[in-house]
C-alpha cells in the first residue's frame, strides 16, 4: 500500500508545477542568448520575431527604449503536499531568467544581459 501512496504523492508534485511569462525564454541560457544577439547588430524586429513581445517596456533619461523578457518556472515543495504541515512549512522552488536589452536610437540592441537564478518561496508561519 505504501508504494502506491507515494506513487500518488510523487505524481501530484510533479502536476503541481507552474510555468509563467515568456514561454520562449523557458530553453534558453546566457550562451544560447549570447549567440542569437550581437550587441550593436540585431536589430528590434530581429529581437521580436526571436522572442515575440516584451514583458516590460521602458525609457531611459536619453529616450534609448529598454526592453525585458522574463519567464519563471515554480515547483512545489513536497512538503506542500503533507496535511497540515504543508500550510506552514511549504514553499515552492523557482527558476526565474530575466532577458533585458537596450536599444539605441536606430532600433539596434546596444547592450543585453540574460540573468537566471534559482530562488525558494516559503508559504506560512
Amino acid at each position: 500500500m505504501k508504494p502506491v501512496f507515494l506513487a500518488i504523492v510523487m505524481m501530484t508534485a510533479l502536476c503541481g508545477c507552474v510555468g509563467a511569462g515568456n514561454q520562449v525564454l523557458k530553453k534558453e541560457n546566457d550562451a544560447s542568448v549570447s549567440q542569437k544577439i550581437v550587441d550593436g547588430k540585431t536589430t528590434k524586429s530581429e529581437i521580436k520575431s526571436m522572442f515575440g513581445d516584451p514583458n516590460e517596456t521602458s525609457f531611459t533619461d536619453g529616450g534609448n527604449e529598454i526592453w525585458k523578457y522574463t519567464y519563471a518556472y515554480a515547483t512545489p515543495k513536497a512538503v506542500d503536499f503533507v496535511p497540515i504541515v504543508g500550510i506552514f512549512a511549504g514553499g515552492a522552488d523557482v527558476d526565474k531568467k530575466e532577458l533585458v536589452l537596450l536599444f539605441d536610437k536606430n532600433d539596434l540592441v546596444t547592450k543585453h544581459t540574460m540573468n537566471v537564478s534559482n530562488e525558494g518561496v516559503k508559504h506560512g508561519g
